[in-house]
């Protein structure tokens, strides 16, 4: 489980730097612009890629991926999975809440695909992890009395 929690790990890094370049790109230059539906550059220059939102000087959401990938990343080494998933449960409600921003008409109505990977990521390594945390403790001997 550690080796593939750390791939996860890194894959989401790799995603989230991606947008990250997106985000510090000139406006109109993304090269994942793919169709109406589909453009990192209008997500990841929008008022929701920074905390607090729409702050000129707020932190980049990418950046926070990346620092939280590279975090669960050290404690996947450790073999840490209680507290990874304790931090990835905030990280994926984050994750899906950005998405709500995507999908949503009323709010970006366009998909970033480094995001949508991301997502997948923290998704993927939060149910894997859940898994994990629940077999240890179904595993776990009872003290004999």
């Amino acid at each position: 489980m550690k080796f593939v929690l750390i791939v996860l790990c890194l894959l989401g890094t790799a995603a989230a730097s991606l947008a990250l370049r997106e985000h510090y790109r000139p406006y109109g230059e993304s090269v994942c612009d793919i169709n109406d539906h589909w453009d990192c550059g209008i997500v990841n220059h929008s008022p929701y890629a920074v905390i607090p939102q729409g702050s000129p000087s707020g932190i980049p959401v990418a950046v926070i991926g990346i620092a939280g990938y590279l975090l669960l990343g050290v404690l996947a080494v450790k073999r840490a999975y209680k507290i990874m998933l304790t931090l990835s449960i905030p990280a994926l409600t984050l994750s899906l809440y950005l998405a709500s921003l995507e999908a949503s008409p009323n709010k970006l109505g366009v998909w970033c695909l480094y995001c949508a990977i991301s997502l997948g990521m923290i998704s993927l390594m939060t149910l894997l992890l859940l898994i994990t945390v629940l077999l240890r403790i179904l595993r776990k001997p009872t003290p004999a009395h």
